[in-house]
């Protein structure tokens, strides 16, 4: 399963792929984009030259806006996966941009039936929200586990990309689901390197070590240490 950071700010990206050298991708919104504080174009490229699957979100909401939107937005750079919204003008511009050639990411995924319908129309990626289907005592990652079942039953390539990822458990459990990509914030990746045995293990290691760094005392021979007497 891949890694994806779920961000739009640049050092931890940075930190993800250049520092720690687990990232594989990143998942934009305009929400992220926002709180960076940075134009849209602009910092989805500078993401892009950092690391290569970038998913880049489209805010049009009719057919024909959302192609000519899809189709600017995979321009900016080769590494751009156009995300489209689950709704029936998202996916009929998705399968004309998936016809251009265009790597198609349909967001906002909450069920199996929307995932065959984002395959149909030739998704790269399907998005389900773990999180979000979790807020409203639904089962999130049975959902991944569902889709990814559907999809190896009927031999389909979309990839599922677990979503909304809120804690370490949930990328745990999308993996063992069978999830393709786990996107996540930042903080909740930081926090999968942590336990609690790892961390007194390193401390004891290292303090084992510094005791061996210590100089020892030279005791004199007993003939000198007997003429001294």
């Amino acid at each position: 399963m891949q890694l994806f950071l779920d961000t739009a700010e640049l050092e931890e990206v940075r930190t993800g792929v250049q520092l720690w050298g687990v990232v594989s991708g990143v998942t934009t919104n305009p929400t992220l984009i926002a709180k960076a504080g940075q134009d849209h174009e602009t910092q989805v490229k500078r993401i892009c030259e950092i690391v290569g699957n970038v998913s880049a979100e489209c805010i049009s909401e009719k057919k024909d806006d959302l192609i000519v939107e899809g189709r600017g937005i995979a321009a900016w750079h080769e590494n751009v996966i156009v995300k489209v919204p689950m709704t029936w003008d998202g996916l009929g511009a998705a399968k004309v941009l998936a016809g251009e050639g265009v790597r198609i990411n349909v967001t906002l995924c909450f069920s199996v039936n929307q995932a065959l319908l984002a395959a149909s129309v030739g998704a790269y990626i399907v998005s389900p929200f773990v999180g979000r289907l979790d807020d409203i005592n639904q089962d999130g990652i049975q959902l991944i586990s569902d889709i990814v079942a559907a999809y190896r039953e009927q031999s389909i390539a979309t990839k599922v990309l677990s979503a909304s990822l809120r804690n370490p458990i949930h990328v745990q459990d999308s993996a063992l689901a069978g999830a393709d990509i786990a996107t996540m914030p930042f903080k909740v990746m930081e926090s999968m390197v942590k336990h609690p045995l790892t961390d007194q293990g390193v401390e004891r290691f290292l303090g084992d070590y510094r005791k061996t760094q210590e100089p020892k005392a030279v005791e004199a021979p007993q003939g000198q240490a007997a003429a001294k007497a």
